[in-house]
């Protein structure tokens, strides 16, 4: 396997949670980086307590030889007139991005969402109009004009609780979005969540994937939150999700695969857990460790 243009960076939300701030509120931004750096990565996402001046984010983050890779930006394109909102907050957000030298913007539809809500997920999630498919679609076209005049990529985040959620789902995005516009983000977690094989996602728009999320799943927890409906939080409070190599998914033909499309950008190990559970620090390097010994990263 072959992944010389492939860089490694990692989610602040195991360290202080973005949708649950109770979870890691303890835990500085400061803590949060040195910790990053110090279990070998390069890179890192943008989490809530980063400073939002470029100039500060990026003197702290070079002390550390710590880049951006990217951070998330929720749209509303499916409800009714908020399409200007989402788009002007999608300039200031791609602008903070483009300062921070960040080359691609993770994009996910939240309108109608329930990932925030404490109702069960598979019961509760929207599905999406015809209307509203095509709002979506052409929101997406705006913000990827947008992001390609200034030299970046927007990635959509296929996630749990919205409505492009399911394979059925991503495969109707890319066939009705623009390759030259719109790319995707593999989440092996989502995937696996929601019934789905993160393999079929990438035989199916590897050309297309321009960011990869990995994370993990535990069988157990996910079977019992399933069984139970849980709501989305009440699953990560549960524990469903950990770091790649923690948990059910096989990740070696993923990694092929990977290889075999000769992906180039990064791969974001993402878990958003428990801090007091799991110890970010501890799971940073289990999950380094063991990309290094998968892949030789």
């Amino acid at each position: 396997m072959k992944f010389k243009k492939v860089k490694l960076a990692i989610a602040p939300i195991g360290w202080s949670n973005d949708d649950m701030p109770e979870l890691g509120a303890h835990i500085s931004f400061e803590q949060c980086i040195y910790e990053m750096a110090c279990a070998g990565y390069q890179g890192c996402e943008v989490g809530h307590k980063f400073p939002r001046d470029p100039k500060l984010l990026s003197k702290a983050l070079s002390q550390h030889n710590l880049n951006v890779a990217s951070a998330w930006y929720s749209t509303y394109f499916t409800e009714e007139n908020r399409a200007q909102e989402s788009l002007d907050g999608f300039v200031q957000h791609m602008n903070f991005l483009k300062a921070m030298g960040a080359k691609v913007i993770v994009v996910c539809e939240c309108g109608h969402s329930v990932q925030g809500k404490p109702v069960s997920l598979f019961q509760n999630k929207p599905i999406f109009s015809e209307h509203q498919w095509q709002q979506l679609i052409n929101g997406l076209h705006e913000m990827g004009r947008l992001a390609k005049e200034n030299e970046m990529t927007i990635v959509y985040h296929h996630h749990m609780g919205t409505g492009i959620q399911q394979q059925g789902e991503i495969d109707r995005l890319m066939l009705k979005t623009n390759p030259d516009t719109v790319s995707l983000l593999l989440d092996t977690g989502h995937l696996t969540y929601a019934g789905e094989d993160p393999l079929l996602t990438l035989k199916r728009h590897g050309q297309r994937i321009k960011h990869v999320h990995l994370k993990d799943i535990r069988r157990d927890v996910l079977h019992h939150v399933k069984k139970n409906e849980f709501s989305f939080l009440d699953s990560v409070k549960a524990g469903v999700f950990t770091v790649p190599g923690d948990g059910c998914i096989d990740f070696s033909p993923i990694f092929q695969a990977l290889s075999d499309l000769h992906y180039q950008g990064w791969w974001v190990v993402e878990a958003e857990q428990d801090p007091e559970r799991a110890v970010p620090l501890v799971y940073a390097m289990k999950a380094r460790e063991f990309l290094r010994v998968s892949t030789g990263l």
